[in-house]
């Protein structure tokens, strides 16, 4: 076995830290195209010094319609939302180190084959070339996330699993906090095709944590000795578990869903808001005031997964987070309040739903099913963002960027965006009614529950026996 337990923890900390750089990378190079949207849309050849009366100097790009640009985000959701669920499922059955190789292969792959569509500029294979490596890096981007949480959800059930959430979405908001520092910066310099080369090898550095993660992965479980029955469980994994599991991760899906309905659709079109309702803002001023979202996220996210892993209470959160929500939409909205006070508020509950919600699935589907529930529910959420994402583009009407927006738009959106938190209150409040009656575990804290849990090692709990009392919902 490990010596002492003060090893134990050192080691699963040194498993969480090379964890943690497996999605950096990839975060960093998603985004790269919202930074620079400008170069993307550019046009491709500039003539020498045409200053037409002091009006902008033209913009050098590859020459993307707006329409084009959006797609390479919508391949990116979609591909996600399908790929997912299979590969969950892949995850429990073949095992993290299979799923980490792989996944993390694959986001270098589609990061290689989209900055090399840049240098097909001007031709018609750019745009192919192009989609094919954010769907590629979309396949293993949202994959990789799921490998991800299960690495964490293994070496820290019962112990700091919130804090340990919280990190790895920390590292992951920090490449796109950085992103958004940098990357201008670095395409003014060096142009826009060493910008994506530098993202592609940002993912290579990724791909090197994965290695460094399925040793630590193999050397630590052999020491704990767990290393067959894992593989064992695996075996027994089938499509039809997920008739299996059960009401509460459902309720948890959906509180997931309503609530990211809110946020990521927002933060999408949030500067272009701050634009057109308050006076006075610049579009860096802008995106700055919207970014503030991740930012406070960022800094809150070990703070606050370490309180919950004291104090429990997910499900509690997990509605108090909900309901402090109503009023950002209802601020923006129909007064004028400095939006950043909005943005600043959204990234607090933001944090603290990110830190009950994720880390509460764990608790509630066998360990051997984790990939599978992980996959679904991260596909029901890609879903239920591109339906927002739709609806919100169809509320706001016009998609050209020059034209003010009317407020009554954006009224109806942020009321689209209350309705959903509204439904999210509903489902987080289902969701603790029927914790209440299967024993509570959600709103028990990790420190006390670790005891009762050492009845049963870790991932030997059975796969299958978990359905007498929850009933399993067809």
């Amino acid at each position: 076995g490990l010596p002492g337990p003060s090893a134990a923890a050192y080691y699963r900390f040194l498993v969480l830290f090379f964890n943690c750089l497996l999605t950096f990378g990839s975060y960093f190079c998603f985004d790269i195209p919202s930074v620079l949207q400008e170069q993307f849309q550019g046009n491709l050849t500039c003539p020498n010094g045409t200053q037409h009366n002091g009006t902008l100097a033209c913009v050098e790009g590859l020459g993307m319609t707006p329409a084009e640009y959006n797609l390479l985000y919508a391949i990116y959701a979609w591909t996600n939302a399908l790929v997912v669920i299979l590969a969950g499922f892949l995850i429990d059955k073949l095992g993290n180190r299979f799923g980490v190789f792989f996944f993390s292969f694959l986001t270098v792959l589609g990061s290689c084959i989209f900055a090399l569509g840049s240098h097909f500029k001007g031709t018609p294979y750019l745009l192919p070339l192009m989609l094919t490596g954010r769907l590629l890096f979309g396949s293993g981007n949202g994959s990789l996330t799921i490998v991800q949480n299960r690495i964490t959800a293994f070496w820290f059930k019962g112990k700091e699993l919130a804090l340990a959430f919280g990190l790895t979405l920390s590292f992951s908001r920090l490449g796109s906090v950085l992103n958004f520092f940098f990357t201008q910066q670095f395409e003014i310099h060096f142009g826009i095709q060493w910008t994506l080369w530098g993202g592609t090898l940002l993912c290579i550095l990724g791909f090197i944590s994965a290695i460094t993660v399925s040793v630590l992965d193999k050397v630590g479980m052999k020491q704990l000795g767990l290393d067959g029955v894992i593989q064992q469980e695996s075996k027994k994994v089938r499509v039809q578990d997920v008739r299996r599991l059960p009401l509460r991760y459902w309720l948890l899906v959906l509180t997931i869903m309503f609530f990211y309905n809110g946020v990521f659709p927002f933060v999408a079109d949030a500067s272009k808001f701050i634009q057109d309702k308050s006076a006075g803002y610049s579009q860096q001023e802008a995106a700055y005031v919207a970014g503030a979202v991740y930012d406070s996220s960022l800094v809150l996210s070990a703070a606050v997964g370490i309180l919950i892993d004291y104090v429990g209470l997910r499900g509690v959160f997990a509605v108090g987070c909900a309901v402090l929500t109503l009023p950002v939409f209802a601020l923006l909205a129909f007064t004028f309040v400095p939006p950043l006070v909005s943005t600043v508020w959204l990234g607090i509950t933001y944090s603290f739903a990110a830190a009950s919600l994720w880390p509460s699935i764990p608790l509630v589907v066998p360990q051997a099913t984790l990939g599978t529930a992980m996959g679904l529910a991260t596909s029901v959420q890609m879903i239920g963002i591109g339906l927002s994402n739709l609806i919100v583009g169809h509320i706001l009407g016009t998609k050209s960027s020059e034209l003010k927006i009317p407020l009554w738009r954006w009224q109806q959106m942020m009321v689209f965006m209350l309705a959903n938190t509204v439904a999210c209150i509903m489902a987080s409040v289902c969701l603790n009614v029927v914790d209440k009656q299967q024993g509570g575990t959600l709103n028990r804290s990790t420190k006390r529950s670790s005891a009762a849990e050492v009845r049963q090692p870790v991932d030997t709990a059975p796969l299958l026996d978990e359905v007498g009392d929850e009933g399993s919902i067809n």
